[in-house]
Parts: C-alpha cells; sequence; structure tokens
C-alpha cells in the first residue's frame, strides 16, 4: 500500500509572514546586542534605524496584507517614531513620574533631532519593501 502525500505549497500571505517574522527575530536579536554591548553612534544611531525596520516586520508579520484604507504602514510608523520623539522632547517620562528602568529605556528620555534622522533613514528600506510587496501583488 503507497501512500500518496499532497505537496503543499505556502500562500503568498504566509511566506511573507515567515520571512517577515524570521526577519524580526534577527532584528530584535541586534537590539539586544547593540543595547548589551555597544556605545556611542552604534547604539545611539544605528538602533534607531533598525528599531523602525523591526516594528515594520512585526506589524507585517501580524499583518501582512497591504491595508485598505489611509496612510500607508511605513508612514505610520515613522509618523509613531516622530511622535513618541516628540514625547521625550516634552519630557514625559519625567511629567509623569516614569519610574521604571525598562519603560524608560523603550519611552526613552532624551530628544535629538538626529534620533528623527534616524528613523527617517530606517523607514526608507520599509518603503522598498512596501513597493515590492505591492508590486508581486498585482
Amino acid at each position: 500500500m503507497t501512500q500518496i502525500t499532497k505537496s503543499r505549497s505556502l500562500t503568498r500571505s504566509q511566506t511573507v509572514r515567515l520571512c517577515m517574522g524570521a526577519a524580526s527575530v534577527l532584528l530584535l536579536g541586534t537590539e539586544v546586542l547593540i543595547g548589551l554591548f555597544a556605545h556611542g553612534w552604534v547604539r545611539d544611531y544605528i538602533g534607531d534605524v533598525l528599531i523602525v525596520i523591526l516594528l515594520y516586520t512585526l506589524w507585517r508579520t501580524v499583518l501582512p496584507e497591504k491595508p485598505r484604507y489611509g496612510l500607508s504602514l511605513p508612514t505610520g510608523l515613522l509618523l509613531f517614531a516622530f511622535g513618541v520623539e516628540l514625547l521625550q522632547l516634552w519630557g514625559f517620562c519625567d511629567r509623569f513620574h516614569i519610574t521604571n528602568k525598562f519603560l524608560r529605556i523603550c519611552i526613552g528620555t532624551g530628544y535629538s533631532n538626529y534620533d528623527l534622522l534616524s528613523y527617517a533613514v530606517g523607514i526608507l528600506p520599509c518603503f522598498v519593501c512596501e513597493f515590492l510587496l505591492r508590486r508581486k501583488a498585482e
């Protein structure tokens, strides 16, 4: 008696999720290593460039399809990153007496125009990825 096995190929959505999930794990590991061991410009700028890419890949892992309404995902993430940076300028952690070290690291406590530039540089590969995903879908 022979068993017939069906070859199951991944759908486009599953493939995007798999790739984005793998990229998320690699980026998260890189961010943790930067946080633990890096100093100077690598921690200050490369970490900010990579964090917006990490947020993008995490989002695409959960929702691989392009939204049918509103802003593109990279635009929304860039606005979010700018918003968090503006909260730092306003002194959000100090005004709300946030003392938890982890939360202070996640939110940030120091504003920098260079952080805004780093976020903008980091979002560029996300726009390219969106373009390629949209092009493949058509």
